[in-house]
């Protein structure tokens, strides 16, 4: 009695939180208690302004339209047989040798070159973006938003005003959000509970779960074998990885499955894959050489860089990405009419990532070219609002005499950035020119 009576507490306790905050897992279709209740549309809303940064951060989209628009069919392939096809799903690949794949809220995943590379076929591929796609029904992301600081930050972006800077603090926000959402770590269970709906998703669709099974045992080779730190520092730092979680997968595919990894009709599709990818391999030796560079110039050997840039360059010509970290090592030797060109170029193959832009700013400011320079800051800062490009561009409005706006850029940076030497430059700024 005293048991039951306990429970019943518990229950109506349960039910009267529930009326505060509660949301259905779409999944389960348990109710799952909720700081915060988040609807579809604000879900939604929360990817689609994050979504962009987080890209930026991540170096910007990979250069290949043709295996963009193959990983994206294969990704709404998997999406469309989920518990929530109605989710404006879009899956990116991102221009980042580290091997990660994320899922933010609202259906926006992306999965990066680094990974794709160690696949073999598209039924793994398929495994990888079910098993995001089963963190988006699952609501894994917003989940997580609860248990942090993160809350506070996505609820700003639900309620950041439309008119407001888009320079100021609320620009900022979105960064922030995807910033932690990217850090945002998956429990054992959440994972496994993806490993599973991933399964379930890429069956449907058509795909032999074998392809899971090999993905997580590559997985597990290549954490026996001693994991390389980018993969310690991207997939399996969110995404953790157990033998445990391999065993349990392996069960649930032979429980489950074990006519469809025999079945012909469900396919692995090899020669496919590796089509699409044929592209990504020929700028392999290029971006292994643009790391090794990165890694120089972070251990200050910034000539020793340079090299290897250049290296980098002549492996994989005509790669913004590469061209951008040669023009960044330039500017770091003071070289500003070296960088020029490299920057340029890059603009030139994509001008929508944020930190070319920014470079070629930079460069258009040294030389004393402000109409040129403030285009450039401009759009780098609608890209991805940083404290230096804020600042820089704050610097080239005062230089055009447009003193009101820079004052103004210069309080915006100065509040959304207190804590870093740029934000504090710009509070120094501010008072300089109040004093005048």
């Amino acid at each position: 009695m005293r048991i039951t009576s306990v429970r019943l507490v518990s229950v109506a306790a349960l039910a009267w939180l529930c009326t505060a905050g509660c949301a259905v897992n779409p999944v389960t279709g348990r109710q799952e208690l909720a700081l915060f209740s988040v609807s579809p549309s604000q879900e939604i809303q929360l990817g689609k302004e994050a979504f962009p940064k987080a890209v930026q951060q991540m170096g910007g989209e990979y250069a290949d339209k043709q295996l963009a628009g193959y990983v994206n069919s294969v990704g709404l392939r998997v999406a469309r047989v989920s518990e929530r096809p109605e989710m404006p799903y879009e899956f990116r690949v991102l221009n980042d040798s580290t091997p990660n794949a994320f899922a933010l809220p609202g259906g926006y995943i992306a999965i990066t070159r680094g990974l794709l590379a160690s696949l073999e076929n598209e039924a793994q591929l398929a495994a990888v973006l079910g098993h995001e796609v089963g963190h988006v029904t699952a609501r894994d992301s917003v989940q997580g938003m609860q248990r942090g600081t993160l809350l506070n930050v996505g609820l700003a972006v639900l309620s950041a005003a439309t008119g407001s800077s888009a320079y100021g603090t609320a620009a900022t926000q979105a960064g922030q959000l995807a910033a932690g959402l990217l850090d945002n770590r998956f429990s054992r269970d959440q994972e496994r509970q993806a490993d599973r709906l991933g399964v379930d998703y890429m069956v449907r669709a058509g795909y032999n779960p074998r392809g899971s099974i090999q993905l997580q045992e590559f997985f597990y080779r290549t954490v026996e074998g001693g994991a390389e730190p980018m993969w310690l520092t991207g997939l399996f730092r969110t995404h953790p990885f157990s033998k445990e979680r391999m065993q349990d997968l392996q069960a649930y595919v032979a429980q489950r499955y074990p006519a469809q990894t025999a079945d012909s009709r469900f396919v692995l599709n090899a020669q496919p894959f590796q089509r699409a990818i044929a592209g990504l391999k020929t700028t392999a030796k290029g971006y292994e050489l643009y790391d090794k560079a990165r890694e120089q110039e972070a251990q200050g050997d910034v000539s020793g860089a340079i090299a290897t840039y250049l290296q980098a360059a002549a492996a994989a010509p005509d790669q913004s990405l590469i061209l951008t970290g040669l023009g960044l090592a330039y500017l770091r030797a003071q070289d500003v009419r070296a960088a020029r060109p490299h920057f340029a170029r890059a603009v030139q193959l994509d001008d929508n990532y944020y930190l070319s832009r920014l470079g070629l700013g930079m460069v258009h400011l040294e030389l004393n070219e402000i109409p040129a320079a403030v285009g450039h800051l401009q759009k780098s800062m609608d890209l991805l609002p940083t404290d230096r490009g804020g600042y820089l561009l704050a610097t080239g409005y005062e230089k055009q005499g447009r003193t009101a706006q820079a004052l103004e850029l210069y309080e915006q940076i100065a509040k959304a950035y207190p804590q870093s030497s740029v934000g504090q430059a710009a509070a120094r700024k501010v008072t300089e020119m109040r004093g005048k």
